[in-house]
């Protein structure tokens, strides 16, 4: 069964950008495009910032009794296995 999720952002350069995250067989695949592009870009090694915004996703899908559990506790072990967080980092000058 395939579990996919969507969502659109925007590039540095004010470029819109859509990304489709879809788990099959166990694994997730991302893949991304330009809104002016004509295919598709598949990312064997995803950049960090869309893992943490699949996270994201899926944590407010979770929330809602959409998805198990299990799909967030992978992406959050992919993230942190690449040396990222998912948490909010506090200004240290907020003290």
């Amino acid at each position: 069964m395939r579990n996919t999720h969507i969502w659109k952002t925007e590039t540095a350069e004010g470029e819109k950008r859509e990304v489709r995250a879809e788990k099959f067989g166990g694994r997730w695949r991302l893949q991304a495009k330009l809104k002016n592009e004509a295919t598709w870009t598949y990312y064997d090694d995803p950049p960090l910032e869309d893992l943490v915004e699949l996270r994201g996703v899926l944590w407010r899908k979770y929330q809602r009794k959409h998805l198990s559990w299990e799909d967030i506790a992978a992406v959050e072990k992919m993230i942190t296995d690449r040396g990222g967080s998912w948490e909010k980092q506090e200004d240290e000058g907020d003290e």
